[in-house]
């Protein structure tokens, strides 16, 4: 038997207190129910993935999530990891619904194939890097939580802030980075809205800003994501650039919004398209110049290593937002990335993406 033929495919239910609720325009999660993946290869090695929906942004759930993989072990079992584009391929097409759960199991699959031959995620996906500067959420709230989560993250080094809002109004929203801005007149700013305005309240959202002097460096997806009209618009009168993410869910989405310049950057998550997807999405977005982020759900350190790897080793994203396990309260995993105040640094030895359980 090969060594790197699959003989074993399990999942099971990961649950993920959090700090506080991770509250966005369309709800919260106050728990990460997420999913364990694990694929043995014939020689022992294991592949961790974890699948991390998210109900607000995608309709996806931990039950949802374990039944769509079922059918997967069939799927697997008996392939050989390294022909992993077309097991994606299978998984693509057995997995079209329920993309975190593809997501997890691609994680896992080339987590095992970098395992057996012993070499970083970061190296498989070029090489580019192993380190990014992140940002931190303030999640959507009232100004004095808003207030209280600026010094929090300022105390934790980090001074690029990314502003949850869409829950309220725009002047509302617009009062909220008002006295974030007080509280840390030096920090970077992004809103991020969700898809919660429409345009005519994601330009007024923009034009209070202004009128107040509070420096955006960032708005991302102001309005629903088939709004692609829409966000087309709110790109063409913002000064500020406009990065989208729930539209940018697939390649085609990424196609189409080059087509209709419909926005300045993406937003690359690997739970919104599998981690086979996502590089053909960065190839698009470079070509057509835009700008890049890598973002996820709300994920464990394994999840956000594994897109770490991939963002630092192609290269090319402005902005990282991989701050969700600063939410988690505790995990069953160790190793993967390291934080450091706003620096995240990838082990140059661990292979695969460098997590195991405890």
């Amino acid at each position: 038997m090969r060594p790197t033929l699959i003989t074993h495919v399990a999942f099971e239910a990961l649950h993920l207190p959090l700090t506080e609720p991770f509250a966005i325009a369309t709800g919260a999660q106050h728990a990460a129910e997420n999913v364990l993946v694990r694929i043995t290869l014939a020689d022992g090695t294991v592949g961790l993935g974890e699948a991390a929906p998210f109900t607000a942004v995608s309709g996806e759930t931990q039950a949802s999530t374990l039944a769509a993989l079922e059918p997967v072990r069939g799927l697997l079992v008996g392939r050989d990891v390294q022909a992993w584009r077309p097991a994606s391929e299978a998984l693509g097409d057995a997995l079209a619904l329920a993309p975190s759960a593809r997501c997890g199991v691609e994680m896992a699959l080339l987590d095992a194939l970098a395992r057996h031959h012993r070499i970083p995620l970061h190296v498989f996906f070029g090489g580019a890097g192993r380190a990014l500067d992140i940002d931190m959420t303030v999640t959507a709230g009232d100004v004095a939580h808003a207030v209280a989560s600026t010094r929090a993250i300022l105390g934790r080094g980090i001074d690029t802030l990314k502003v949850k809002v869409g829950a309220l109004d725009p002047d509302a929203d617009a009062a909220r980075l008002v006295a974030i801005h007080q509280e840390a007149p030096k920090a970077r700013l992004f809103a991020d809205a969700n898809g919660g305005y429409d345009v005519a309240e994601a330009l007024a959202f923009l034009k209070e800003l202004e009128r107040a002097e509070v420096p955006l460096a960032l708005f991302e997806q102001p309005v629903p994501p088939s709004d692609f009209a829409g966000l087309a618009e709110v790109t063409r009168r913002s000064k500020v650039p406009v990065c989208a993410d729930e539209s940018a869910r697939s390649v085609k989405d990424v196609l189409r919004l080059i087509r209709e310049n419909a926005c300045h950057g993406i937003n690359i998550k690997t739970m919104k398209c599998g981690m086979v997807e996502a590089v053909t999405m960065w190839s698009l977005a470079r070509a057509a110049g835009l700008e890049l982020m890598v973002g996820g759900m709300v994920e464990s350190v394994l999840a956000m290593s594994a897109s770490a790897h991939l963002a630092a080793g192609l290269g090319g994203f402005t902005y990282a937002d991989l701050d969700t396990p600063l939410f988690i309260a505790s995990h069953p995993f160790q190793g993967g990335a390291t934080y450091s105040g706003a620096r995240l640094t990838l082990d140059p030895d661990a292979p695969g993406h460098g997590v195991t359980l405890r």
